[in-house]
């Protein structure tokens, strides 16, 4: 009698019933069931993972009317039916045509019906009026022009509109806006920084120097620059000790104090001093 047993045959153990030939029976797929159907069980075969993908990228691009239309259109009524040269494009209305350059062009050619005045006379010298008027004219300056095709055809750049020209501008020669608000807030700061001033005249807290006294002062501050400048020339050119490092720096920051006292006593022609 064979011993049936289910996938893998188990190990080889030291028993004699391993001597007795054992049949090999392969495990039946599980049934399932058919979508859309439900009640009929079928064999389980092969079912791929991928299912439901393909499933939604199938229906993703179709829609119901998509390349033939809806089912219905609303139909216009008889009396809108489509009338002759509905639909061509109206143009703009016609506008006579006028070349740049017309004011340069010379006269067109008398036509063969038009008959020139005969017998008229003249004395004038050509070539002598000519040669007078090539010597004292002025040369023509170049006319500018701008070339649009690859083979070189010019065209005058003035009528163009690529050359700006700002005295067409709506505001040319006006005062700028940004100027004008500018100039009052200088004016406005100028009332107040007046008004704060007489205000501490009329308490007795301020007093102007004379245009004496302001250049004593200033002579003051330059003869003291000098004095500086002259010491600072005479340090030696090696700054080896610390010493002679915080004297150099010492007298570098007392002149640059000195340079701005005199550029604002210079810059400022009035100078107010406060009485605390």
């Amino acid at each position: 009698m064979a011993m049936a047993y289910y996938g893998r045959p188990p190990p080889p153990e030291e028993s004699i019933y391993n001597l007795i030939p054992r049949e090999e029976i392969k495990p039946s797929k599980p049934a399932r069931f058919v979508e859309g159907k439900p009640g009929i069980i079928k064999n389980a075969g092969y079912t791929s993972k991928f299912n439901d993908t393909v499933k939604t990228e199938l229906k993703k691009d179709k829609a119901p009317a998509k390349t033939m239309g809806p089912a219905k259109v609303d139909v216009s009524p008889p009396k809108q039916f489509l009338k002759k040269h509905q639909k061509e494009p109206k143009l703009p209305p016609k506008s006579e045509f006028h070349y740049p350059d017309e004011d340069k062009k010379r006269p067109a050619v008398p036509r063969k019906e038009e008959k020139p005045l005969m017998g008229l006379q003249t004395n004038k010298n050509f070539i002598t009026t000519n040669a007078v008027e090539n010597i004292m004219s002025v040369p023509k300056k170049p006319v500018a022009k701008y070339v649009d095709t690859p083979k070189g055809a010019t065209f005058d750049l003035d009528p163009s509109g690529l050359n700006p020209k700002y005295v067409q501008k709506k505001d040319y020669g006006k005062t700028p806006e940004y100027l004008n608000r500018r100039k009052e807030e200088v004016q406005r700061a100028q009332e107040e920084y007046d008004a704060y001033v007489r205000e501490h005249f009329r308490r007795g807290a301020m007093k102007s120097l004379s245009e004496a006294e302001r250049q004593s002062m200033l002579d003051g501050l330059k003869g003291n620059w000098e004095l500086l400048h002259h010491q600072y020339q005479g340090l030696s050119v090696v700054t080896d000790t610390a010493p002679k490092k915080a004297r150099k720096e010492r007298m570098e920051a007392e002149m640059k104090q000195l340079e701005r006292d005199i550029e604002a006593i210079e810059k400022h022609k009035t100078i107010y001093i406060a009485n605390h």
